[in-house]
């Protein structure tokens, strides 16, 4: 056997696949989850069902979106799982996890995310924050710092502004890459993500939000003057109290929302006169 294939199946690249196989880190998962009976849960990419085993034991129904074909088959297939799994083939990244919430029951997700696609499938589970009650996801050790960082650090950046607008991130646990087959050649860790029933600052435009975070870390070695020059002028940014000498990595996600707000307001004002 060699070290790319695990339980029969090698692992494939272009799906990013990392399978884990280290007990105690799966039981240290399946605890920080604590899947109850009911619960409305679903797994990203549950691949060869080393979480996706012990949380099915803990509940009547497990939802799992998985890309792999024969992954997808060979869960239907599986002795005990395929009673209690619904199975959806598919791109997490396209999937609208809209449709499996409900008003009385919000989704719980988790899953071993592959690390090419981590960062822009949960800028994809924002968009449903308000339908999620949490997230616990095993990601790259960097990715799950830049998720908890602050102001004033390299780590911070975009995704961090995006996942602390919608939810309140708690590191979970760090992981080796010896528990996992192939073992990656990175760091990883586990990250709790909890969507805010009411964000702490509320932006009246995401696209707004998104636009304003986006120059400003395009050019985050800039100041923000000149990286938002296009969109505000120093004038603007002194009437909302932002330092324009400081940095991309400065500015708290409170300012950032707040720019975005003066901005989406300025646009409907200039769409009323014209």
């Amino acid at each position: 056997m060699n070290d790319k294939t695990h339980l029969g199946h090698t692992a494939r690249k272009r799906f990013g696949q990392n399978f884990l196989h280290d007990d105690y880190i799966i039981d240290s998962i399946v605890a920080a989850i604590a899947p109850q009976p009911d619960d409305n849960i679903v797994e990203i990419g549950p691949g060869l069902g080393a979480l996706t085993e012990p949380v099915a034991s803990k509940v009547k129904v497990l939802n799992v979106v998985e890309l792999d074909r024969d992954l997808a088959e060979r869960l239907a297939k599986h002795p005990t799982l395929s009673e209690k799994l619904n199975i959806t083939q598919a791109d997490a990244m396209q999937f609208d996890f809209g449709q499996l919430a409900s008003e009385e029951r919000q989704l719980r997700v988790f899953g071993n995310l592959p690390y090419n696609i981590s960062t822009p499938l949960m800028f994809h589970l924002f968009e449903f924050a308000t339908k999620i009650k949490d997230m616990h996801f095993m990601l790259q050790k960097e990715v799950v710092n830049r998720l908890c960082a602050g102001p004033n650090c390299k780590a911070y950046g975009r995704l961090t502004v995006m996942a602390q607008y919608y939810c309140k991130v708690i590191p979970v646990l760090e992981v080796p890459p010896t528990a996992f087959i192939p073992a990656p050649k990175v760091d990883s860790a586990v990250v709790r993500l909890e969507p805010y029933d009411v964000p702490p600052f509320i932006a009246k435009s995401m696209k707004s939000l998104n636009q304003v975070c986006s120059m400003a870390f395009n050019q985050r070695r800039k100041t923000i003057r000149n990286g938002l020059r296009e969109i505000l002028d120093v004038e603007e940014l002194q009437a909302m109290n932002v330092d324009h000498t400081k940095r991309a990595e400065n500015i708290t996600v409170e300012e950032y929302v707040r720019l975005a707000n003066y901005i989406f307001d300025r646009k409907e004002k200039q769409a009323q006169q014209d």
